[in-house]
């Protein structure tokens, strides 16, 4: 699905072009033959490598395949990569990723892709101004249960590293982002309540997480915390963020993707963010619509495209990328700490955080 997402949005950029895909699975296959007729199907990473005219690469693969892939690449030849978050899913590879960082040559761009939704980029642009300086960051996610992947890959621990790295990396992403320094303790809760609890494959039953808290401290004193719910897609708006400091507040508010929006409600609800001083007080709203050609092209309101067309600048001119394997890392060292907090009850402390983190 997200692969098929990602091609759309390369299709909108005018000077790129996808010629090779490896796709294991014979349905996804088709499908993203259906949307590129001219890319060349093949049967391994190697053999996508082997052609002359890709000049870079991007992975959407499931999670626990990332760092593998990323390695052979690095064996054989080491091009640009764009690949999907989790960069990793075990804390038991830490060492790995910190060989692969020494040596890739090439730029790595981690995708990150709630960093480009139009109403929170302009919350992370306008929030000092509106805020006088963050001190609290709270981000609630409530939205729909996780979507069926290919051989049910995504029902296991195992294979995403668990829902507070699979899915929540996007918001310790953007927590280290706003905060712009590293955390330094790590607490939460969650667990599963309600998704997927009869669900059996192969003899075993799901076991991943469907709710969670988690707050996060950071160096410069900043507090943030994280709220996920995922059997709460009867919601209007599926993302809430606020940022709050001495001069007040500024939040933004996030449709879920449009495709799931009942049509008897009529139009899917616009994407706002609002400004609400302390003095004078009164907030004020501003909607912030995005492309209805971008919305058409996947489910994160047009950020896949404005990730793209970043990519491409570096991959075109050079440069460091938006969203680097540090701070990649860095959002699954934070979604592991959390979920080993919320496993065993405890506090995760700098020293803990470190030694998951890029060394």
């Amino acid at each position: 699905m997200m692969g098929q997402e990602h091609l759309r949005n390369i299709a909108l950029l005018p000077d790129a072009e996808v010629v090779t895909i490896f796709e294991p699975d014979a349905d996804m296959r088709a499908k993203a033959q259906a949307l590129v007729p001219a890319a060349k199907m093949v049967g391994s990473l190697a053999e996508v490598l082997a052609e002359a005219a890709v000049n870079c690469l991007l992975i959407v693969s499931p999670n626990h395949m990332h760092l593998g892939q990323l390695e052979e690449i690095a064996r054989l030849r080491p091009l640009p990569v764009l690949v999907e978050k989790p960069l990793f899913t075990d804390e038991a590879d830490v060492a790995r990723m910190a060989a692969l960082r020494a040596n890739y040559p090439a730029p790595i761009w981690v995708a990150m892709e709630y960093r480009y939704m139009p109403p929170v980029a302009h919350l992370i642009r306008e929030a000092d101004a509106a805020t006088g300086g963050i001190k609290m960051l709270s981000i609630r996610e409530h939205r729909f249960p996780f979507l069926q992947k290919v051989g049910d890959w995504n029902r296991f621990n195992r294979n995403t590293g668990g829902t507070l790295v699979e899915k929540c990396c996007h918001f310790f992403d953007l927590m280290r982002l706003i905060a712009g320094c590293d955390p330094v303790r790590v607490m939460a809760s969650g667990g599963q309540a309600v998704n997927h609890l009869d669900e059996v494959y192969d003899g075993e039953t799901s076991d991943i997480w469907d709710n969670a808290h988690v707050i996060v401290d950071f160096e410069n004193g900043m507090r943030a915390m994280l709220e996920l719910c995922m059997f709460a897609e009867g919601a209007r708006y599926q993302e809430e963020i606020a940022a709050v400091g001495p001069l007040g507040k500024i939040e933004c508010l996030v449709p879920g993707p449009g495709r799931f929006w009942p049509a008897h409600l009529g139009a899917a609800p616009v994407p706002q963010v609002v400004v609400s001083p302390r003095n004078p007080a009164g907030p004020r709203v501003l909607e912030v619509p995005v492309d209805p050609n971008l919305l058409a092209a996947g489910d994160h309101n047009g950020s896949t495209f404005y990730q793209h067309a970043g990519f491409a600048q570096v991959v075109a001119k050079g440069g460091v990328p938006d969203v680097t394997l540090q701070d990649g890392w860095w959002a699954v060292a934070l979604g592991k700490a959390a979920q080993i907090s919320a496993r065993e009850g405890r506090v995760i402390g700098a020293a803990e955080l470190r030694a998951l983190g890029p060394q």
